[in-house]
């Protein structure tokens, strides 16, 4: 898997050398934006219970982890292991996520920037939810 990433990883930086005049340093509020987005994207892939029928060929339920997420790990041997522990693990996909979530915002800025404000929304709605929640838990 680390050649599959750093293989893609090449290739999009080579890619991104012809739009090298639209390479700039993020912002902070991009970069807070970009840690949101891919926080959010990392756990909904690796822990959502929606997305647990992706993760099923190479993972098995453990049990519930929390609000709408679960635990798994992985099974199987060789790559259908390796993808089962990728898949289940919000800190293993962390860096694919947001090498795909920059890339998108050097190569095509308008819909970068619209998905990952979309991601980022998604995120503190999220955390919101779980603040509401534990209120009227506490009342």
């Amino acid at each position: 898997m680390l050649g599959v990433y750093g293989s893609g990883a090449l290739l999009r930086t080579v890619a991104l050398l012809r739009w090298r005049h639209r390479v700039r340093r993020p912002s902070p509020a991009e970069l807070l934006l970009l840690g949101l987005a891919t926080q959010y994207v990392t756990r909904l892939i690796a822990k959502d219970t929606v997305t647990a029928p992706i993760r099923a060929p190479f993972t098995r339920f453990e049990g519930p982890a929390g609000e709408g997420e679960v635990n798994e790990r992985a099974i199987g041997t060789g790559v259908r292991h390796v993808l089962g522990e990728l898949l289940s693990c919000p800190f293993c996909l962390g860096q694919w996520v947001a090498t795909g979530l920059v890339a998108t915002n050097v190569a095509v800025p308008p819909f970068g920037a619209a998905t990952t404000t979309v991601l980022a929304t998604a995120q503190v709605s999220d955390h919101l939810q779980l603040a509401y929640a534990a209120l009227r838990h506490r009342q």
